[in-house]
């Protein structure tokens, strides 16, 4: 089967414009205290979680975007999240380089990639899935 082609994410595009635009299986953390929550529903989840930390001014992030809300939907057992550090600073502040993502399993984060790159990202939650 042939993969969509994923539009190039502009510059006049946001984050949330793609992400409510899109068919993608994630959640949007909208700022300190839904991150916060987004925390606790992982802890008392078994349900294997990918945290994409990015920023709507890195043009890395915008790149790689398209292609997680994508693999959100390849990836069904896994848990979606998105969360724009400019949106979520407090619970934010640990990230030191966009986009970062975290992963978890039984509610710990076991495993942490930085920077971006499709193929590396799909191998990757292949992994954690």
């Amino acid at each position: 089967m042939e993969k969509e082609k994923i539009q190039e994410f502009g510059e006049s595009n946001s984050p949330s414009d793609l992400l409510k635009n899109a068919k993608c299986n994630l959640v949007t953390a909208t700022s300190d205290d839904n991150l916060k929550e987004i925390f606790r529903q992982i802890k008392a989840s078994k349900t294997p979680t990918v945290i994409n930390y990015g920023a709507s001014w890195c043009r890395v992030c915008s790149r790689i975007l398209p292609a997680f809300c994508q693999l959100s939907t390849e990836f069904s057992k896994l848990s979606f999240v998105y969360a724009d550090i400019d949106e979520c600073p407090e619970t934010t502040q640990h990230i030191r380089y966009t986009p970062t993502f975290h992963f978890y399993r039984d509610g710990e984060r076991v495993d942490e990639m930085f920077g971006a790159g499709e193929e590396r990202l799909h191998d990757r939650l292949w992994l954690h899935s």
